[in-house]
């Protein structure tokens, strides 16, 4: 077998040990007295350059003063596993470690694991590595990062250790300030004056390097292990941070490891410290979600919003635990009136033969009624109906998104009268400043599903409040085939009423000449929004036409009655007769 020397970190001698298959030797003449076993490797090693640097291994060999003098042990839980110990064995022989970002936690690691301390060697290794991270490790983002990122190999380990919390407290103070005090310029190199305006031929020109971006450091924090991130996350969250850096850096994490968030870009002029990154199949995609949802912010945003709508849905098709998606319906609750109409369809990925996840919209609107307090708004003194909160606006915007998803929805073959009515009623009638979106989508419904009887149309229509038609859709209404009879008699009721009262204020303005020219404006504006004396002409005409059009109807029904009845009558009486 051919011998296999290994030469040391810094690239000059060789070192005393060397490699011979699955085994390690020292070369020297003296023989080896203690042979340690770490994961399957063997060490073949002297028991007096061990003992005068690692505790863990003095205590070992004190232990076994009675046995052989050649001594063989197992060591379990070695950070890193033999990687790890031929850091320490190479810096018991040579006295020497390469420290570098790289493996300084690793470096560290181990000798806390093998209590490297001063007890037994003066500037022993704990001592060395400790010193390096303060002095160069804790000063430097980039030096930072690539620490933390190469920590993930020994990540349960370095997860409470003390020293990896000063480096996320290090890289969380950084992240909060300017990124021209903590970074090395890379666009500019050595054109960038110290006080970060660009220079030419040596010459202040002024100019400055934009630097105000608060996101710069959200792509060198997406190399981190997760368990490493969530830490970060928490820690910088400590410190106070805005919520919406919060919770771009979280949204940058996930779509970054969870397929199918991956539709949003990435920004443009990010930079990569290292090239270690995690690969997403052999993450827990189900378990990531959950901690992501934990560690999301309250924060409202349109792309905050496209962000909680994507989870969700990824969420669904994973099966994530209940909890994390209600959590995640509430918070998109908050802000439903920034979501746009696409991000309501949501898929079903239940049993259900229904198209879209109706009952996920319905929690999201009740969610949003909660959050603005909209569903128990107190009535006024002079009116049976509630008074319409402040947020009037926001209102309006959730009204006109959730009636254009009732016309989407609506010609779903497989959506049930039932399902299609909780839908309508899920939102507050007295939101709504007009009933014209609802009246839209039920139009839609009837006209896709021909085979509803006169009864569940009936039912159906009673969503509506037909005094809250606009004029055109009290013509289409009055014209609409599809509509139940008792419905068209309601269209027809309402436009009479509202005609009377316009009349009436008319023959009040002949009556009265001398308030004619105080009450003009109000008849003239509602003469407006009736589009007029031709509109109202109009309207008196499809009325008339309509009411002689039902009184035919019912006429000719009175008629049946009676020839039924003559029948029925003549039948009796031959019943009797026999």
């Amino acid at each position: 077998m051919t011998t296999k020397i290994v030469a040391d970190d810094s690239g000059g001698r060789a070192s005393r040990l060397y490699r011979q298959g699955n085994e390690w030797f020292c070369s020297t003449s003296l023989k080896s007295d203690i042979a340690i076993e770490v994961e399957g490797t063997l060490f073949h090693l002297h028991k007096f350059p061990l003992i005068s640097k690692c505790g863990k291994i003095a205590r070992i060999i004190n232990g076994l003063q009675d046995a052989k003098d050649d001594v063989h042990t197992l060591l379990n839980g070695c950070p890193a596993g033999s990687d790890g110990f031929l850091i320490a064995a190479r810096f018991c022989y040579e006295n020497k470690v390469m420290l570098k970002p790289e493996n300084i936690l690793l470096v560290y690691l181990v000798a806390d694991f093998l209590e490297m301390t001063e007890e037994y060697s003066e500037d022993n290794l704990l001592m060395q590595a400790e010193s390096f991270i303060h002095k160069v490790i804790l000063r430097s983002w980039n030096d930072c990062i690539s620490a933390l990122q190469n920590s993930q190999n020994c990540i349960l380990e370095a997860e409470n250790l003390a020293i990896v919390q000063k480096c996320l407290n290090a890289v969380s103070q950084m992240a909060c300030l300017d990124p021209s005090l903590v970074r090395k310029p890379t666009m500019y190199g050595s054109l960038q004056s110290p006080g970060g305006s660009i220079l030419w031929n040596g010459i202040n020109t002024g100019a400055r390097i934009n630097s105000s971006l608060s996101d710069w450091w959200f792509e060198d924090i997406s190399f981190l292990s997760f368990p490493m991130f969530k830490k970060f996350i928490e820690t910088i969250n400590m410190r106070g941070i805005r919520s919406l850096n919060l919770s771009g850096a979280l949204m940058f994490y996930a779509m970054k490891h969870l397929p199918g968030l991956d539709r949003w870009q990435n920004r443009q002029g990010a930079r990569r410290v290292g090239s270690l990154s995690i690969d997403s199949a052999a993450v827990d995609q189900k378990i990531l979600i959950e901690s992501i949802v934990e560690l999301l912010p309250e924060n409202k945003g349109k792309s905050y919003c496209r962000f909680l709508l994507g989870l969700l849905r990824l969420a669904m098709i994973l099966g994530v635990d209940w909890s994390y998606r209600e959590s995640l319906e509430r918070k998109i609750g908050m802000q439903l009136e920034l979501v746009t109409l696409d991000g309501l369809f949501i898929p079903n990925f239940s049993d259900s033969d229904h198209l879209y996840d109706t009952d996920c919209i319905e929690r999201i609107i009740r969610n949003f009624l909660s959050f603005h307090s909209l569903k128990a708004t107190p009535f006024s003194a002079s009116s049976s109906y509630p008074v319409i909160p402040r947020s009037s606006t926001i209102s309006d915007n959730a009204t006109k998104l959730i009636d254009d998803y009732l016309a989407e929805v609506a010609p779903d073959v497989n959506l049930k009268p039932q399902k299609m009515q909780s839908l309508l009623e899920v939102f507050p009638e007295y939101l709504r400043k007009l009933d014209d979106g609802i009246y839209r989508a039920l139009d839609i419904y009837f006209k896709e599903h021909p085979q509803l009887e006169e009864n569940e149309r009936e039912k159906l229509c009673r969503v509506i409040n037909f005094s809250k038609l606009s004029t055109d859709a009290c013509i289409h209404a009055s014209q609409n085939e599809s509509l139940p009879l008792r419905a068209v008699l309601q269209v027809l009721f309402f436009e009479q009423q509202q005609l009377r009262s316009t009349l009436s204020k008319l023959n009040l303005i002949t009556e009265n000449e001398n308030n004619m020219t105080a009450n003009a404006n109000e008849i003239a504006g509602e003469f407006m929004q009736r589009e007029g004396w031709v509109s109202v002409a109009r309207e008196n005409q499809y009325l008339r036409v309509d009411m002689e059009r039902m009184q035919s109807k019912v006429t000719e029904l009175e008629n049946h009655f009676m020839i039924i009845k003559k029948y029925m009558g003549r039948f009796s009486r031959r019943s009797i007769s026999r």
